[in-house]
């Protein structure tokens, strides 16, 4: 089983006993060990999986980090646990901080079950980072944090290959939560760079009060443009012209179901449409999209394999006005994630292509 499914089943069943993991132990056993083995390593193996790893650091006598992991024999990453309720943005991490300057892991992850911070010494050697280079939550994924994760899985494990590449991950990270601010509150220096583009006349305090909301909107439309609009190219390219027409309302792009079978009180929304046909070009280049098809119901719009209720790839939840959710499958068990936009659901082609590959094989 690959690591994509074996971390949506862990976070659909974490998702269920959430309410009941309530104290550091708890979140070991329910949430910690099992993200250990999902990445290949056997948490049942001392040698492998050292919990209550114990060393003497410098005056400090019989500290405990909570686990040591071994890959080929040598100390690679350690582990540091919180209960599932601490916020590790502000949660401190000593112990974790002074094992790693004095053995030889190259990696440390600091944890509360649901959200994992990868760190390293990529500031100065031995010492490490404050700043964590990877960010990965269980609860909220996309196809791109998995691909990161799998550098952590034992078989491919190579901290040469992961610290090629985690420099440049930490500040993308970085500047993608500075640019997320930028876009939620301008600055005025970023206001005023910008308004002298396009305003010739004095930029007094009172100026650039007024243009701080029209560059805010601007932004928001800008970048609500450039997603509808690669939506609107990834239908072209893997669906055909005939489906993007559906997508848009110049054409069906979809199969109906047969007026007999329809119920007076369910309305397919353009919504729902939409999704069908970014879930067909999403597993076109997988599976003739004849093959992929919907069913609406009431409380949710069903994506399904071969029309086979046995079978389904995803269902849409788009009937609340407050919140949209798409859930998708592992060995049956529905896990619903989140999504703020349709074009969201391209995030979440890896777990639509497994699911898939699931009923195929």
């Amino acid at each position: 089983m690959e690591i994509t499914q074996k971390i949506a089943g862990l976070a659909s069943r974490v998702r269920e006993q959430m309410d009941h993991i309530v104290n550091e132990e708890a979140t070991k056993n329910a949430m910690v060990m099992p993200f250990i083995q999902s990445l290949g390593y056997d948490v049942f193996n001392p040698t492998e999986v050292m919990p209550e790893f114990t060393a003497d650091v410098g005056l400090k006598k019989g500290e405990k980090v909570d686990y040591a992991i071994k890959n080929g024999g040598e100390l690679s990453i350690l582990v540091e646990c919180k209960p599932r309720t601490t916020d590790l943005a502000s949660a401190q991490f000593s112990q974790l901080y002074r094992y790693f300057n004095c053995t030889e892991a190259k990696f440390a992850i600091l944890t509360n079950g649901i959200e994992y911070r990868f760190y390293s010494d990529l500031d100065d050697t031995n010492r490490l980072d404050k700043r964590p280079f990877f960010i990965f939550k269980l609860t909220e994924y996309n196809e791109r944090d998995i691909d990161e994760l799998k550098k952590f899985a034992k078989p491919v494990f190579d901290v040469d290959a992961i610290l090629s590449t985690a420099n440049r991950l930490k500040y993308t990270n970085l500047a993608k939560t500075a640019f997320a601010e930028v876009v939620k509150a301008p600055p005025r220096d970023f206001i005023k760079l910008l308004a002298q583009n396009f305003y010739e006349g004095r930029m007094t305090q009172q100026i650039l009060d007024d243009f701080t909301p029209i560059v805010r909107d601007a932004m928001a439309q800008y970048i609500k443009e450039q997603v509808s609009q690669r939506l609107k190219s990834a239908l072209e390219t893997t669906a055909g012209e005939e489906s993007v027409a559906g997508a848009i309302g110049g054409g069906e792009a979809i199969e109906k179901p047969d007026a007999a079978d329809e119920k007076d009180d369910i309305v397919t929304t353009q919504e729902e449409i939409d999704g069908f046909n970014i879930v067909r070009a999403i597993l076109a280049s997988e599976v003739d999209p004849e093959r992929i098809h919907m069913r609406d119901a009431k409380s949710y719009c069903a994506v399904l394999l071969d029309n086979n209720n046995r079978k389904p790839l995803c269902r849409l939840h788009f009937n609340s006005k407050s919140v949209w959710r798409v859930g998708f499958f592992y060995e049956g068990k529905e896990t619903k994630h989140d999504i703020q936009s349709i074009s969201d659901i391209f995030a979440h082609r890896q777990a639509l292509i497994d699911t898939m590959n699931s009923y195929q094989e």
